[in-house]
């Protein structure tokens, strides 16, 4: 088998197993200017570290769950490649919950999916799930509106306001407003 054979090979299971690439309606993942917000303010983290309020982190923003982050599927160091495909795999756990909380009724585009979901990313599910955020949309206002509004709220890590959240929030603001084709939520395109 040559090389070019063997990585189409390798890149075809890579489809297959990885969930952060596909999933039952197509939204899991989201558009590169998501994956390049996400990365800048995460950070790139080659072994497990405490994150700014001490919880064991890698990559860019994988919150390890068992000592020593071992069911990281990758070797330490990560590479920035590595580290980016856990950061995709990670991110279908977000848009998996954004899209069970958003109802169908709310329309956004790939930019607006993707602001969502690092603001999901970065506070979790269960904050993401209680926020008047997302009761906002589903309550048929205006998205750019309640983005606009509800996402620089989200500023305080460990009860304290961090400056790395207030620009990543304002990131998140301007990526939403963003205009881009396509629809990723309800219906992905």
């Amino acid at each position: 088998m040559n090389l070019v054979n063997l990585s189409l090979l390798c890149l075809s299971l890579a489809l297959v197993k990885s969930p952060s690439l596909v999933d039952a309606n197509g939204c899991a993942s989201v558009n590169q200017a998501t994956i390049e917000l996400i990365e800048r303010f995460e950070g790139f983290v080659a072994r497990p570290a405490p994150d700014p309020i001490g919880l064991p982190t890698v990559g860019y923003g994988h919150l390890c769950k068992t000592k020593n982050c071992s069911e990281v599927p990758y070797s330490f160091p990560l590479t920035k490649a590595t580290a980016e495909e856990l950061l995709r795999r990670d991110v279908v756990t977000f848009t998996n919950c954004l899209d069970a909380y958003i109802t169908d009724k709310v329309t956004l585009n790939p930019n607006q999916w993707g602001a969502l979901a690092s603001w999901a990313f970065n506070i979790g599910c269960g904050n993401a799930r209680t926020s008047s955020l997302v009761k906002r949309l589903n309550n048929g206002e205006d998205a750019n509106t309640v983005a606009q509004q509800e996402l620089p709220k989200w500023n305080k890590a460990g009860g304290k306001v961090l400056s790395g959240l207030v620009r990543r929030r304002a990131a998140e603001v301007e990526l939403f407003k963003a205009g881009t084709a396509g629809e990723a939520h309800p219906n992905c395109s």
